[in-house]
């Protein structure tokens, strides 16, 4: 359980940074009114944003627009309020967006603050830490492979350092998003006679999650450098990391890392805990989560423990054993809509219903992201004690 004391006046104090969180509901891909309102309120100067996380109600495919229309919004209006290019907005902000919001979930943008803490906060040992990298970009025949893998690796170090986060143990959630390969792609390394780990459009946003999904394990040591190759990715199903959510989209060609985690180099009200899922009903391991975050509940969180949760991220997959707890389920098998929908559609219902809040960060695809049919939930939640000092 987490606990809340307070921090002398101090120099030392005042150095600590601090991350806050705003969750932003979006009525459409290029709806960027309430990212506006926050900034044109003084609610969060557009100078201190740093990261921008983004559910679009897409297919969550090769051809999954709204991903990129999103992308072009933000980068627009921060462009905007900041009076530089958008190339220039990039540089500063890491920008990802994941399409699919099936079932109940609802479109929204998480926007990650970073500012100084200011003196006399209230902290406890460690509060919610954020540190961004990107990886060079990438030639289509090194997607879904160890180059991939090393990248990624080397990028997950660089922004554990720039989040202050010194042990792996302290990093809870490592957002990915990663490219994938086009039919133009595809033709590219063709001529010039470059094998790739596959041809196909849809299955490369698998390859490339998973082998950005085992760079993240690599960082964090959850799996051994010895065990990975080429051959690896999306076969050796029993490597996996706890901590990776990765997405695949046509808008870039390099992947960019997000790092959440808790590091005593920041002062604020928030703190983030994860849990792995067994599989896609495994509501104890959100229960644990909870509690990690110091919210135990043993039904449907009520009104202030709800206005506590800031944020829900997790991973959805269909089990490629075609069941659940030995009960069959037909997600791969759907010829009209693809298991990824179903599965997100699945584990967002099972999170909305303990939470009591549909507008969660559930992205599908979990390729090497938690066990077979299972994947990571996290949490990021304000302390009890820290509200009015968030």
């Amino acid at each position: 359980m987490i606990q809340s004391v307070a921090m002398p006046q101090s120099a030392a104090a005042e150095s600590l940074r601090r991350c806050r969180v705003f969750r932003v509901p979006t009525r459409n891909p290029a709806d960027i009114g309430g990212l506006l309102d926050l900034i044109d309120s003084g609610a969060v100067p557009a100078r201190e944003i740093r990261a921008i996380l983004g559910k679009t109600e897409g297919n969550g495919g090769v051809n999954d627009f709204t991903r990129a229309f999103a992308l072009t919004a933000v980068q627009n209006a921060l462009s905007e309020r900041l009076g530089r290019v958008p190339a220039e907005v990039s540089a500063q902000v890491t920008i990802a967006m994941s399409g699919g919001t099936e079932g109940g979930l609802s479109p929204h943008l998480l926007v990650f603050a970073v500012g100084p803490a200011g003196p006399g906060r209230m902290v406890t040992g460690k509060s919610l830490a954020l540190g961004t990298a990107v990886t060079r970009k990438f030639h289509p025949e090194e997607l879904g492979r160890i180059a991939q893998i090393a990248a990624t690796e080397a990028a997950v170090h660089e922004a554990m350092a720039q989040a202050g986060i010194t042990s792996a143990d302290d990093v809870h959630y490592v957002q990915v998003k990663c490219p994938l390969l086009t039919a133009e792609a595809v033709a590219c390394a063709a001529a010039r006679r470059q094998p790739l780990a596959t041809d196909g459009t849809y299955k490369s946003m698998a390859y490339s999650r998973g082998a950005s999904a085992l760079g993240v394990a690599l960082a964090l040591g959850e799996v051994p450098a010895d065990a990975l190759d080429d051959d690896a990715v999306c076969r050796r199903l029993d490597l996996w990391s706890g901590r990776a959510s990765a997405s695949a989209g046509i808008e870039l060609q390099h992947n960019e890392i997000i790092v959440l985690g808790n590091s005593e180099s920041w002062a604020s009200a928030d703190v983030i805990a994860h849990r792995v899922m067994r599989d896609a009903i495994d509501l104890p391991a959100v229960q644990q989560v909870l509690a990690d975050a110091g919210l135990a509940s043993a039904g449907q969180l009520d009104d202030a423990a709800r206005h506590r949760v800031i944020a829900v991220l997790a991973k959805a997959e269909a089990s490629s054993t075609g069941r659940i707890r030995g009960a069959r389920h037909i997600m791969l098998e759907d010829s009209d809509i693809n298991a990824t929908r179903h599965a997100r559609a699945l584990v967002g219902g099972v999170l909305a219903g303990l939470i009591g809040r549909t507008d969660l960060f559930v992205s599908g695809g979990a390729e090497h992201q938690g066990p077979d049919g299972g994947g990571i939930v996290a949490i990021i939640a304000r302390r009890p004690r820290l509200q009015a000092d968030a």
